[in-house]
């Protein structure tokens, strides 16, 4: 049986959901099983391609991570071997974000014209471009052009590196799959970080070239997003690359035909416009994609790894390259134990713990700055920086537990797929906007109260909390389809009948 729900005016009517409530365990133990035979068949044959594919792909991320971090070990090297000012430098590193809000703004137009293999070709020309411009430039001019073409492919992958992966995995997998999206870029940033230490900033920029060169490669040999695909029309590829991604021996007809069920009711709808995500059937979605990127920049990620080393030596450390490192060093294995973590605890807890944590640290690092402002605390001058460094490493490996990827997983994973490119698009220059306001003002915020600029950033991680505990359902093993309903109702559910919202 078949629940058609109206989807064009976003409701669920009470007579609908006792249907869903009554006839939803049966269809779940169904889908189940229609799922747990095609990961079984996967894991004979085909797992291996759905691997395959998002280790191509998180090469993008890899990249990603390079980009940003190349800036902080470079800086030193740069400035003298060319002759720059550091407000010449300043400009060239903070070029990468003005690039990825570009890149953010046309993100979802070009996957979703292009297909999501078409915006990374484009994502990884932007790259090689970028990087070449880089390496044979000698004045501060090329160098920024070469800073602002990478920053293009940033924002383009960003966004289309883990729609393809919630795309082309089983439900079961697709959290830890689109998790390794963000272990990549804490690794790219790791790589440079370490690199930096040994290598000049030339070789580094021609090292940025390599995985970016091995993604265009590699998109040869991994299929496109079958749900792309079928939303385009592409019948005879569509069916093709999924029993690609489920195995030659697998029926993938019972999740063909939900996709292309879905796919066809969302083709009765008009085509997805900014202005369209203002309606109140999509305000839900909206209001969780854009609220979990303000809050993960207002946690202040950005400021604490572009300034580690400055906070570091504030808080009463020796102010080194290794600072920076060792923050880098302790994402991966955090973020590994998030990718674990994703399929069996759920987005929700690990939403909730990460953002608890981020507060914690920041409450930390905030008492030891406090402290230290106050001659009658002296004594107390070892205590406060054991305090400081125990705060500022719970503050990161909170993060990387979970608001600093699961974000981006969720955001992959809420949209309608007639909404996915224009939404993901606001989504991703929502979170690169606030990447850049926070960078351009923390020096300010350090100058005014470094106590009070954690003491902020914490209370941005506690209403995280209360914003993940009221307005986000939990997707855990879900399809993407079944996802668009469970936020109809869990919507439905809170909101009062005598809404009058967005129309």
């Amino acid at each position: 049986m078949t629940i058609k729900i109206d989807l064009e005016n976003g409701e669920i009517s009470e007579q609908q959901e006792d249907i869903i409530q009554a006839l939803l365990p049966a269809e779940e133990k169904s889908k189940n099983f229609n799922e747990s035979d095609s990961t079984k068949a996967g894991n004979d044959g085909s797992i291996q391609t759905v691997l395959l594919s998002t280790f191509v792909v998180v090469l993008g991320s890899l990249e990603f991570g390079y980009s940003v971090g190349f800036s902080s070990p470079t800086q030193s090297a740069m400035i003298e071997d060319l002759g720059l000012t550091l407000s010449q430098y300043s400009t060239f590193g903070s070029l990468l974000t003005i690039g990825a809000m570009i890149g953010a703004i046309t993100s979802g137009r070009v996957a979703d014209s292009m297909g999501r293999k078409g915006a990374l070709r484009v994502a990884s020309a932007s790259y090689i471009i970028g990087w070449l411009i880089i390496v044979i430039s000698k004045v501060a001019l090329p160098l920024d052009i070469g800073r602002l073409f990478v920053g293009y492919g940033v924002g383009l992958t960003s966004y289309t590196v883990p729609v393809y992966i919630a795309e082309i995995t089983p439900k079961n997998l697709r959290g830890a799959l689109t998790n390794t999206n963000q272990l990549s870029v804490t690794a790219g940033i790791l790589i440079v970080y370490l690199l930096g230490m040994f290598v000049t900033w030339h070789d580094l920029a021609i090292i940025g070239l390599i995985p970016c060169s091995i993604l265009v490669l590699g998109l040869f040999f991994i299929p496109e997003s079958p749900r792309w695909l079928a939303k385009v029309g592409r019948e005879k590829e569509f069916k093709a690359a999924l029993q690609a991604l489920r195995g030659k021996g697998c029926d993938v007809s019972a999740e063909a035909a939900e996709i292309k069920e879905y796919v066809d009711e969302l083709e009765m709808l008009p085509k997805g416009r900014v202005l369209d995500l203002f309606q109140r059937k999509y305000a839900h979605h909206v209001i969780v994609g854009v609220g979990l990127m303000v809050f993960q920049q207002l946690c202040g990620i950005n400021a604490l790894m572009f300034y580690a080393s400055k906070i570091f030596e504030a808080a009463g450390f020796h102010s080194d390259h290794a600072a920076s490192v060792s923050v880098a060093a302790l994402q991966v294995p955090m973020t590994v134990v998030g990718v674990l973590l994703m399929d069996r605890a759920g987005r929700r807890p690990l939403l909730m713990v990460s953002a608890g944590g981020i507060s914690l640290g920041c409450f930390m690092v905030g008492v030891s700055f406090y402290i230290q402002g106050h001659e009658s605390y002296a004594h107390l001058g070892a205590l406060v920086s054991i305090l400081a460094l125990g705060g500022l490493l719970t503050y990161i490996a909170a993060f990387s537990l979970g608001m600093g990827g699961v974000p981006w997983i969720i955001m992959s994973e809420i949209f309608p797929i007639n909404m996915k490119g224009v939404a993901g698009s606001l989504v991703t220059l929502v979170s690169w906007f606030g990447s850049w306001v926070i960078t351009l003002t923390f020096n300010f915020l350090l100058t005014w109260s470094a106590a009070g600029s954690f003491f902020i950033f914490g209370g941005a991680g506690a209403g995280a909390v209360l914003f993940v505990a009221k307005l986000l359902p939990e997707t855990k093993g879900q399809t993407l389809e079944e996802i668009q309903t469970s936020f109809l109702t869990f919507f439905s559910k809170r909101t009062p009948k005598s809404y009058n919202g967005l129309q």
